[in-house]
């Protein structure tokens, strides 16, 4: 849903996206949450990788127990237009924003327990490393089938 507040007058609107949570779908994997609600495990954990998240983010279980979260709609925040860039200046906003990414990640976990898990050697990494190139890989065959099925009619596509 998509609920809009109004400020000091009709200029100043707020728009809060709310979603339903249902439980993990790594329950079916791992152990239950410890969040009895879903919403507040939702929230929980994007606050847990935000480096600084909405303030508007929150969580709310309804009496015939659905369970809810929310968020602003529209931060307001800036974007970049990859769509403008260069080759050279999208490999950079790439890198940075996997770099953000990972620092996410890395903020919702326990580094000494991670290290004492991957232990000292290289193995993990040479997994991901094999796992990334492969990875790359299946996106350049899909990519050139996707470009194929374009060039041979079974894909309609427009100049945007």
């Amino acid at each position: 849903m998509i609920v809009l507040f109004q400020g000091r007058d009709e200029n100043d609107p707020l728009f809060l996206q709310i979603k339903e949570a249902e439980a993990s779908v790594l329950e079916d994997h791992l152990p239950k949450s410890t969040y009895e609600e879903h919403g507040e495990r939702v929230v929980r954990g994007q606050r847990l990788m935000q480096a600084s998240s909405d303030v508007f983010l929150g969580w709310e279980t309804v009496p015939d127990k659905h369970h809810f979260y929310w968020r602003q709609f529209h931060d307001m925040k800036g974007s970049a237009d990859v769509s403008k860039m260069s080759p050279s200046r999208l490999q950079n906003y790439a890198t940075v924003c996997g770099a953000t990414l990972a620092y996410a990640h890395a903020r919702s976990a326990d580094p000494i327990a991670i290290t004492g898990y991957l232990g000292s050697g290289d193995t993990f990494d040479n997994a991901m490393t094999e796992f990334a190139y492969t990875y790359a890989d299946q996106n350049d065959r899909d990519y050139a089938a996707f470009t194929a099925a374009i060039d041979n009619g079974t894909i309609e596509a427009a100049d945007g």
